[in-house]
């Protein structure tokens, strides 16, 4: 093999851990700062079905939409930056575009290099004419834009829609499926142990092990296997199932913390004694029959006694291609284009966070 090839580029992985509930917890900080997601994974150990309530957030993602051949002035129009952009809420990044060959841009609710929210830029000033002229006149750039803009359930949310209705987009949801891992070899995690020094495994052994349960690939190979000797990290154990859950789509931070909280809600409210919650259960007769449904627990049973498993991950994949990872800070593709962190939430509401980028991109805040 070449020596070129087997170089390898730098990656960069930071870990930190903290609780949800510390009031110095930068969980929220960082969700919000990786604007472009394409897909997130939810794994379960000891669950077999999404819980409705889970279910029910998912399919409350707001639409995204593609856009074809878009002029990049139209984002500067009077109506769309008093309508739309003013909102800070709306995502924009072009489609189909490599960042290490074509030209690429992305829009953020914050500052790249044009800030949109600047009261220098606003419709009538001389800069914003200046500006305006230079993208419609001098530079006539064109793209195909992927948008979305988190949905409050208002009167405004059809805002965006309206404004990209003369270019024809193509509205799209975001896309859920899952399905259950049964008997998974999964590594053993302990809050305070984020290095995995003592009773973890280390961080990059674990998002190894993700990577490949995600992919369907087998983590109990034997050591003279001709095609895999992977197997799971140490220390492990055997779960009897788990559930895998993806959804794909161009997925705003907003949508992303929201599902984040239903699953932090879910981990501390759920019951690992439901026939101790005899108080709280309404009866329900149905057909004569006597059911039980306990409301402090319903779909809350992913650690029930006798088994139970303390975590689960939620990992957000950022487009390889996206101009940008976290807040402003430029990405670079390369080799890998690496663009995701993971979440680790315990039950106590410990956290582990990684958060991976590629060679020349910039430290995650």
């Amino acid at each position: 093999m070449s020596p070129e090839l087997e170089k390898c580029p730098r990656s960069l992985l930071v870990c930190e851990k903290s609780n949800f509930m510390n009031e110095k917890s930068r969980h929220d900080i960082h969700v919000s700062k990786h604007s472009f997601n394409y897909k997130i994974s939810v794994l379960i150990p000891e669950c077999a079905v999404l819980p409705a309530n889970i279910s029910g957030v998912i399919s409350n993602f707001s639409p995204y939409y593609l856009v074809r051949d878009l002029p990049v002035y139209e984002l500067l129009q009077e109506k769309s930056y008093e309508t739309v952009l003013q909102k800070g809420t709306v995502y924009a990044v072009s489609y189909n575009t490599k960042i290490d060959e074509d030209n690429s841009i992305a829009l953020l609710p914050s500052v790249v290099t044009l800030n949109l929210r600047d009261k220098t830029l606003a419709p009538g000033t001389k800069r914003y004419q200046r500006v305006l002229s230079g993208l419609k006149d001098r530079l006539p750039l064109r793209y195909d834009f992927l948008f979305t803009e988190h949905n409050t359930g208002g009167d405004e949310d059809n805002s965006l829609y309206n404004l990209l209705s003369q270019y024809k987009p193509i509205e799209h949801k975001a896309v859920l499926s899952h399905h259950t891992l049964k008997n998974l070899p999964c590594p053993t995690l302990y809050p305070s142990d984020l290095q995995g020094t003592t009773l973890s495994c280390d961080p990059h052994s674990f998002l190894e092990w993700l990577g490949a349960v995600n992919l369907d690939i087998s983590c109990e190979n034997a050591a003279d296997s001709f095609l895999s000797t992977y197997i799971c990290p140490e220390p492990k154990s055997s779960v009897s199932q788990a559930l895998l859950c993806t959804i794909t789509g161009f997925i705003s931070p907003e949508d992303v913390y929201l599902l984040l909280q239903e699953l932090r809600y879910d981990l501390k409210h759920c019951c690992r004694f439901p026939e101790r919650c005899f108080l709280t259960m309404t009866k329900l007769y149905i057909s004569h029959k006597l059911f039980f449904n306990c409301t402090s627990c319903a779909h809350r049973k992913y650690f029930d006694e006798p088994k139970f498993t303390p975590w689960l991950s939620l990992t957000v994949h950022g487009f390889m291609d996206s101009p940008v990872s976290w807040g402003a800070t430029e990405h670079g593709f390369l080799k890998g284009g690496e663009n995701f962190y993971n979440l680790v939430c315990f039950k106590n509401q410990d956290y582990w966070l990684h958060m991976a980028t590629g060679a020349h991109d910039g430290c995650p805040p």
